[in-house]
């Protein structure tokens, strides 16, 4: 009897362990949902580890860091070149041209150069300023010309001083996108040939324009004056126009003749509709040194 009552018990048990506990069961929507309830216990998590992150003592805070002036971050030449440009002034054109040379903190032939900001509206078509001049003293630069033009013309380009005069194997060397040189000059006939390559040449500013006297017939003269210092200019879209007008190893009297030429050049480029002032400022500087406001040669 005893031993039937033990295996009872052992059964039962056995049935007991076998058995699983009832999962919990969840409605199919609403907030008795498994996803519902699964979120509601996740955004509780999230309200418990914000707390314990509130309760948590603030971490202090490092030093600020220390912001350097745009003329601190220059170099050590730069600063002391600017030592010697009197803060607000504007100088005299003269003046100005003088203490440039002085303060170019490059070891090299430093270019001169000078920005002029235009009362201009460069969207408008006829404020949109783009013309050439030549500088008397030339540029400073070995200019590198290439003529595309019918065979007898590119011949007399040749004898006129072009580095590169071709007909038709002209194209050949831009398939390859060989641009070995700094003025293309074209002939109007020649022209239609090249715009395939509008796409290599105009974001470099190679493309052939009558307005700089790139397109042209009278090939031999272009080829003199882009050789002698001829150089084009535009105004930007924030109506400054920028340019270089020589080397400083010209000395001041010839940097003054380029400098005069040009000012004559941009006066003749004055808009007969413009409003207002046609030049607001000029300032003046050199191949990475300090610049200096120089007084208004228009006023």
């Amino acid at each position: 009897m005893a031993e039937e009552e033990a295996k009872k018990i052992e059964a039962v048990e056995e049935t007991a362990v076998e058995t699983p506990e009832t999962e919990e069961k969840f409605a199919k929507a609403g907030k008795k949902s498994k996803k519902h309830v699964e979120e509601v216990k996740a955004e509780e998590e999230r309200q418990a580890r914000k707390a314990e992150a509130a309760a948590e003592p603030e971490k202090k805070a490092g030093p600020k860091p220390v912001t350097r002036t745009r003329l601190e971050r220059r170099g050590k030449n730069y600063r002391k070149a600017n030592e010697k440009i009197e803060k607000g002034k504007i100088y005299k054109l003269e003046d100005a041209v003088k203490l440039a040379i002085e303060t170019s903190p490059v070891k090299f032939d430093a270019t001169l150069e000078m920005h002029f900001r235009l009362g201009v509206d460069p969207r408008q078509a006829d404020q949109n300023i783009r013309a050439t001049v030549t500088l008397p003293a030339g540029t400073g630069k070995d200019v590198r010309v290439a003529v595309f033009a019918p065979l007898d013309l590119a011949k007399a380009a040749k004898a006129a001083g072009a580095d590169i005069a071709e007909d038709e194997e002209f194209t050949k060397m831009l398939d390859k996108e060989q641009l070995d040189f700094d003025v293309l000059i074209s002939t109007p006939q020649y022209m239609p040939k090249l715009g395939k390559y509008a796409r290599l040449l105009g974001p470099k500013g190679l493309m052939p324009n009558p307005k700089a006297g790139t397109v042209t017939t009278d090939i031999e003269k272009a080829v003199k004056e882009a050789k002698a210092g001829k150089i084009e200019y535009r105004v930007d879209k924030q109506a400054i126009v920028h340019v270089g007008l020589g080397k400083l190893s010209f000395g001041e009297a010839k940097l003054m003749e380029n400098i005069n030429a040009f000012i004559e050049s941009l006066k003749a480029q004055k808009p007969a509709s413009i409003k207002g002032q046609y030049v607001k400022s000029v300032f003046i500087s050199t191949t990475m040194g300090p610049s200096i406001q120089i007084e208004n040669i228009y006023n």
